[in-house]
Protein backbone atom coordinates (compact mmCIF):
# COMPACT_ATOMS: atom_id res chain seq x y z
CA UNK A 1 0.00 0.00 0.00
CA UNK A 2 2.83 2.25 0.63
CA UNK A 3 4.47 2.23 -2.70
CA UNK A 4 1.03 2.22 -4.45
CA UNK A 5 0.32 5.81 -2.26
CA UNK A 6 4.05 7.07 -3.49
CA UNK A 7 3.79 6.25 -7.08
CA UNK A 8 0.47 7.92 -6.98
CA UNK A 9 1.78 11.02 -4.32
CA UNK A 10 4.08 12.47 -7.62
CA UNK A 11 5.24 15.83 -8.65
CA UNK A 12 3.38 18.90 -9.07
CA UNK A 13 -0.19 20.40 -9.89
CA UNK A 14 -0.80 19.88 -13.88
CA UNK A 15 -4.20 21.70 -13.59
CA UNK A 16 -5.80 19.76 -17.46
CA UNK A 17 -4.83 16.94 -16.18
CA UNK A 18 -5.92 17.13 -12.61
CA UNK A 19 -9.45 18.45 -14.21
CA UNK A 20 -9.50 15.35 -16.70
CA UNK A 21 -9.02 12.98 -13.25
CA UNK A 22 -11.98 14.82 -11.21
CA UNK A 23 -14.47 14.68 -14.62
CA UNK A 24 -14.30 10.84 -14.79
CA UNK A 25 -16.25 10.92 -11.22
CA UNK A 26 -19.08 12.18 -13.87
CA UNK A 27 -19.59 9.31 -15.31
CA UNK A 28 -21.15 7.37 -12.07
CA UNK A 29 -24.35 5.79 -12.92
CA UNK A 30 -25.77 6.40 -9.91
CA UNK A 31 -25.79 10.07 -10.22
CA UNK A 32 -28.98 10.07 -12.16
CA UNK A 33 -30.96 8.86 -8.95
CA UNK A 34 -30.15 12.13 -7.26
CA UNK A 35 -32.20 14.35 -5.85
CA UNK A 36 -31.47 17.79 -7.02
CA UNK A 37 -32.62 21.17 -8.13
CA UNK A 38 -30.40 23.39 -9.95
CA UNK A 39 -31.18 26.99 -9.75
CA UNK A 40 -28.69 30.24 -9.49
CA UNK A 41 -27.62 33.21 -7.33
CA UNK A 42 -26.18 36.38 -8.16
CA UNK A 43 -22.25 38.02 -7.36
CA UNK A 44 -22.34 41.59 -8.55
CA UNK A 45 -23.27 40.63 -12.79
CA UNK A 46 -21.91 37.32 -12.20
CA UNK A 47 -24.85 34.06 -11.90
CA UNK A 48 -23.18 31.48 -9.21
CA UNK A 49 -25.03 27.95 -10.14
CA UNK A 50 -25.87 26.18 -6.60
CA UNK A 51 -27.31 22.85 -6.42
CA UNK A 52 -29.91 21.71 -3.89
CA UNK A 53 -29.81 18.02 -2.40
CA UNK A 54 -33.32 16.71 -1.34
CA UNK A 55 -33.01 13.65 1.91
CA UNK A 56 -35.58 12.14 -0.03
CA UNK A 57 -38.49 12.32 -2.80
CA UNK A 58 -41.12 13.78 -0.01
CA UNK A 59 -38.47 16.64 0.53
CA UNK A 60 -38.04 17.40 -2.66
CA UNK A 61 -41.84 17.75 -3.24
CA UNK A 62 -42.68 19.79 -0.95
CA UNK A 63 -39.49 22.17 -1.02
CA UNK A 64 -37.94 21.77 2.35
CA UNK A 65 -38.16 25.94 3.07
CA UNK A 66 -38.44 25.43 6.49
CA UNK A 67 -35.64 22.77 7.14
CA UNK A 68 -32.26 22.24 8.35
CA UNK A 69 -29.75 23.72 5.58
CA UNK A 70 -25.99 22.89 4.79
CA UNK A 71 -23.96 25.24 2.26
CA UNK A 72 -21.45 23.35 1.31
CA UNK A 73 -18.05 24.42 -0.83
CA UNK A 74 -16.50 21.65 -2.58
CA UNK A 75 -12.87 21.13 -2.54
CA UNK A 76 -10.31 20.42 -5.46
CA UNK A 77 -7.27 23.17 -4.62
CA UNK A 78 -9.51 25.93 -5.53
CA UNK A 79 -8.72 24.54 -9.36
CA UNK A 80 -10.50 21.68 -9.75
CA UNK A 81 -14.00 19.45 -8.80
CA UNK A 82 -16.99 21.52 -9.35
CA UNK A 83 -20.39 20.53 -8.29
CA UNK A 84 -20.86 18.14 -10.65
CA UNK A 85 -17.87 15.87 -9.59
CA UNK A 86 -18.88 15.91 -6.00
CA UNK A 87 -22.75 15.20 -6.38
CA UNK A 88 -22.66 11.94 -4.73
CA UNK A 89 -20.88 13.23 -1.55
CA UNK A 90 -23.55 15.90 -1.19
CA UNK A 91 -26.29 13.72 -2.29
CA UNK A 92 -25.01 11.00 0.61
CA UNK A 93 -24.38 14.19 3.00
CA UNK A 94 -28.46 15.45 2.69
CA UNK A 95 -29.74 11.98 2.83
CA UNK A 96 -27.18 10.98 6.31
CA UNK A 97 -27.89 14.15 7.78
CA UNK A 98 -31.42 14.70 6.79
CA UNK A 99 -30.53 17.87 5.97
CA UNK A 100 -31.20 19.83 3.06
CA UNK A 101 -27.47 20.29 1.00
CA UNK A 102 -26.87 23.50 -0.85
CA UNK A 103 -23.65 23.10 -3.14
CA UNK A 104 -22.09 26.43 -4.59
CA UNK A 105 -20.52 26.33 -8.03
CA UNK A 106 -17.55 28.94 -7.35
CA UNK A 107 -15.03 29.82 -9.73
CA UNK A 108 -12.10 28.39 -10.36
CA UNK A 109 -8.48 29.29 -10.38
CA UNK A 110 -6.01 30.19 -12.21
CA UNK A 111 -8.94 31.02 -14.77
CA UNK A 112 -10.20 33.02 -11.54
CA UNK A 113 -8.07 34.01 -8.97
CA UNK A 114 -8.66 35.10 -5.32
CA UNK A 115 -10.89 36.94 -4.21
CA UNK A 116 -12.98 35.47 -7.25
CA UNK A 117 -14.15 31.74 -6.16
CA UNK A 118 -14.50 32.94 -2.33
CA UNK A 119 -16.53 35.98 -3.58
CA UNK A 120 -18.92 33.66 -5.40
CA UNK A 121 -19.32 31.46 -1.70
CA UNK A 122 -20.13 34.79 0.00
CA UNK A 123 -21.92 35.92 -2.26
CA UNK A 124 -24.15 32.72 -2.10
CA UNK A 125 -23.94 32.20 1.61
CA UNK A 126 -25.02 35.91 2.04
CA UNK A 127 -27.92 35.22 -0.45
CA UNK A 128 -29.01 32.09 2.06
CA UNK A 129 -28.79 33.98 5.32
CA UNK A 130 -30.70 36.86 3.79
CA UNK A 131 -33.83 34.70 2.21
CA UNK A 132 -33.18 34.94 -1.39
CA UNK A 133 -32.80 31.31 -1.85
CA UNK A 134 -35.01 29.61 0.74
CA UNK A 135 -37.35 32.41 2.23
CA UNK A 136 -38.85 29.85 4.83
CA UNK A 137 -35.20 29.87 6.31
CA UNK A 138 -34.21 31.33 9.16
CA UNK A 139 -30.37 31.72 9.84
CA UNK A 140 -29.87 29.63 13.32
CA UNK A 141 -31.02 26.35 10.51
CA UNK A 142 -28.09 27.10 9.07
CA UNK A 143 -24.55 25.05 8.54
CA UNK A 144 -21.94 26.37 6.52
CA UNK A 145 -19.73 23.85 5.70
CA UNK A 146 -16.46 22.28 3.04
CA UNK A 147 -13.65 20.09 2.66
CA UNK A 148 -9.94 21.36 2.18
CA UNK A 149 -9.85 24.21 0.04
CA UNK A 150 -13.79 23.95 0.37
CA UNK A 151 -13.06 24.21 4.42
CA UNK A 152 -10.77 27.50 3.56
CA UNK A 153 -13.69 28.63 1.89
CA UNK A 154 -16.25 28.11 4.56
CA UNK A 155 -13.84 29.48 7.26
CA UNK A 156 -13.20 32.39 5.32
CA UNK A 157 -16.91 33.57 4.44
CA UNK A 158 -17.53 32.79 8.05
CA UNK A 159 -14.78 35.35 9.25
CA UNK A 160 -16.00 37.73 6.72
CA UNK A 161 -19.59 37.58 7.88
CA UNK A 162 -18.34 38.74 11.26
CA UNK A 163 -15.86 41.36 10.23
CA UNK A 164 -18.67 43.11 8.21
CA UNK A 165 -22.32 41.99 10.28
CA UNK A 166 -23.81 41.10 6.59
CA UNK A 167 -24.88 37.69 8.45
CA UNK A 168 -24.06 36.07 11.39
CA UNK A 169 -23.30 32.07 11.07
CA UNK A 170 -24.03 29.83 13.64
CA UNK A 171 -22.00 26.34 12.95
CA UNK A 172 -19.46 25.49 10.65
CA UNK A 173 -17.88 22.29 9.42
CA UNK A 174 -14.40 22.47 8.44
CA UNK A 175 -13.27 19.03 7.04
CA UNK A 176 -9.35 19.07 6.33
CA UNK A 177 -9.66 22.01 5.67
CA UNK A 178 -6.44 24.33 4.13
CA UNK A 179 -5.91 27.30 6.28
CA UNK A 180 -2.08 27.86 6.40
CA UNK A 181 -0.10 30.19 3.83
CA UNK A 182 2.86 27.89 3.47
CA UNK A 183 3.80 24.50 2.94
CA UNK A 184 7.58 24.25 2.34
CA UNK A 185 10.13 23.35 5.20
CA UNK A 186 9.50 26.79 6.25
CA UNK A 187 5.82 25.72 7.78
CA UNK A 188 5.70 25.85 11.65
CA UNK A 189 3.38 22.60 11.51
CA UNK A 190 4.96 19.20 11.91
CA UNK A 191 1.99 17.79 9.49
CA UNK A 192 3.53 19.26 6.47
CA UNK A 193 6.92 17.58 7.27
CA UNK A 194 5.31 14.23 8.00
CA UNK A 195 2.81 13.60 5.57
CA UNK A 196 3.75 16.26 2.98
CA UNK A 197 5.07 12.69 0.96
CA UNK A 198 3.86 9.53 0.10
CA UNK A 199 -0.19 10.56 1.27
CA UNK A 200 -1.68 11.55 -2.12
CA UNK A 201 -1.66 15.08 -1.05
CA UNK A 202 1.69 16.51 -0.79
CA UNK A 203 3.29 19.63 0.23
CA UNK A 204 4.65 20.02 -3.36
CA UNK A 205 0.94 20.06 -4.38
CA UNK A 206 -0.26 22.07 -1.89
CA UNK A 207 2.23 24.58 -2.87
CA UNK A 208 1.17 24.70 -6.65
CA UNK A 209 -2.50 24.91 -5.33
CA UNK A 210 -1.77 28.61 -3.87
CA UNK A 211 0.42 29.63 -6.51
CA UNK A 212 -2.87 28.65 -8.84
CA UNK A 213 -5.08 30.47 -6.20
CA UNK A 214 -3.24 33.72 -5.52
CA UNK A 215 -3.32 36.84 -7.70
CA UNK A 216 -0.68 38.12 -6.00
CA UNK A 217 2.25 37.04 -3.19
CA UNK A 218 0.64 39.42 -1.22
CA UNK A 219 -2.57 37.49 -1.07
CA UNK A 220 -0.82 34.83 1.55
CA UNK A 221 -1.21 37.14 4.25
CA UNK A 222 -4.78 37.78 3.68
CA UNK A 223 -6.77 36.44 6.59
CA UNK A 224 -9.55 35.57 3.89
CA UNK A 225 -6.95 33.49 2.12
CA UNK A 226 -5.39 32.04 5.01
CA UNK A 227 -7.27 32.23 7.22
CA UNK A 228 -4.55 31.42 10.21
CA UNK A 229 -3.54 34.64 8.96
CA UNK A 230 -6.10 36.33 11.18
CA UNK A 231 -5.13 38.34 14.27
CA UNK A 232 -8.56 37.71 15.88
CA UNK A 233 -10.47 34.83 16.38
CA UNK A 234 -13.12 35.57 18.62
CA UNK A 235 -17.28 35.84 17.75
CA UNK A 236 -16.58 33.11 14.83
CA UNK A 237 -19.24 30.28 14.79
CA UNK A 238 -19.69 27.25 16.81
CA UNK A 239 -17.25 24.70 14.78
CA UNK A 240 -16.53 21.06 14.45
CA UNK A 241 -13.39 20.56 12.75
CA UNK A 242 -12.20 17.14 11.04
CA UNK A 243 -8.70 16.35 10.44
CA UNK A 244 -7.36 13.34 9.29
CA UNK A 245 -4.37 11.60 10.83
CA UNK A 246 -1.98 10.88 7.50
CA UNK A 247 -2.46 14.57 6.16
CA UNK A 248 -0.39 17.43 5.67
CA UNK A 249 -3.02 19.79 6.59
CA UNK A 250 -3.90 18.06 10.14
CA UNK A 251 -1.73 20.13 12.14
CA UNK A 252 -3.31 23.66 10.76
CA UNK A 253 -6.63 22.25 10.98
CA UNK A 254 -6.22 21.50 14.77
CA UNK A 255 -4.14 24.67 15.49
CA UNK A 256 -7.00 26.91 13.74
CA UNK A 257 -9.52 24.70 16.49
CA UNK A 258 -7.21 25.30 19.47
CA UNK A 259 -7.34 29.11 18.51
CA UNK A 260 -10.78 30.13 18.21
CA UNK A 261 -11.45 28.14 21.65
CA UNK A 262 -8.73 29.91 23.31
CA UNK A 263 -10.90 33.48 22.21
CA UNK A 264 -14.05 31.83 23.63
CA UNK A 265 -15.12 29.91 20.82
CA UNK A 266 -16.99 26.51 21.34
CA UNK A 267 -14.99 24.42 18.93
CA UNK A 268 -15.09 20.36 18.61
CA UNK A 269 -11.83 19.08 16.96
CA UNK A 270 -11.71 15.40 16.02
CA UNK A 271 -9.15 13.25 14.22
CA UNK A 272 -10.33 10.39 11.94
CA UNK A 273 -6.96 7.56 12.29
CA UNK A 274 -5.79 6.07 9.94
CA UNK A 275 -7.43 8.50 7.16
CA UNK A 276 -5.97 10.70 4.05
CA UNK A 277 -6.49 13.19 2.66
CA UNK A 278 -10.08 13.32 0.93
CA UNK A 279 -11.11 10.34 2.38
CA UNK A 280 -14.61 12.13 2.78
CA UNK A 281 -15.05 11.46 -0.97
CA UNK A 282 -15.16 7.49 -0.42
CA UNK A 283 -18.41 6.04 -0.12
CA UNK A 284 -20.46 5.99 2.82
CA UNK A 285 -19.49 2.23 3.20
CA UNK A 286 -15.82 3.23 4.49
CA UNK A 287 -15.51 3.24 8.48
CA UNK A 288 -13.69 7.03 8.15
CA UNK A 289 -17.14 8.22 6.26
CA UNK A 290 -19.37 6.73 8.73
CA UNK A 291 -17.04 7.91 11.26
CA UNK A 292 -17.25 11.62 10.10
CA UNK A 293 -21.04 11.37 10.03
CA UNK A 294 -21.27 9.99 13.30
CA UNK A 295 -19.11 13.21 14.61
CA UNK A 296 -21.68 15.69 12.37
CA UNK A 297 -25.03 14.28 13.25
CA UNK A 298 -23.83 14.63 16.71
CA UNK A 299 -22.85 17.90 16.28
CA UNK A 300 -26.27 18.96 14.39
CA UNK A 301 -28.09 17.30 16.97
CA UNK A 302 -26.45 19.41 19.82
CA UNK A 303 -26.20 22.71 18.25
CA UNK A 304 -30.13 21.88 17.28
CA UNK A 305 -30.44 21.18 20.93
CA UNK A 306 -29.03 24.04 22.20
CA UNK A 307 -30.43 26.66 20.13
CA UNK A 308 -34.17 25.03 21.11
CA UNK A 309 -33.25 25.27 25.17
CA UNK A 310 -31.96 28.90 24.70
CA UNK A 311 -34.84 29.95 22.72
CA UNK A 312 -37.51 28.32 25.32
Amino acid sequence: MQAILQALSYGGIEVESARWIADLKKLDPMRIFVKKLDIEVYNEEYKVPIRLYFADEGAMESGNENAPVIMFFHGGGWTTESVETYDRVCSRMAQSTGQLVISVEYRLAPEYRFPVGFEDCYAAAKALFGGSILPGVSPEQITLMGDSAGGNLAAAVCMRARDTGDFIPERQILIYPALSNCYTEESPYESVRTNGTGYLLTSVKMEDYLKLYERTPADRENPYFAPLCAKDYSSLPDTLILTAEFDPLRDEGEEYGRRMRKAGGRVRIERIEGALHGYFALGIEHFYVQESFRHINRFLNVEQARHEQVHQ
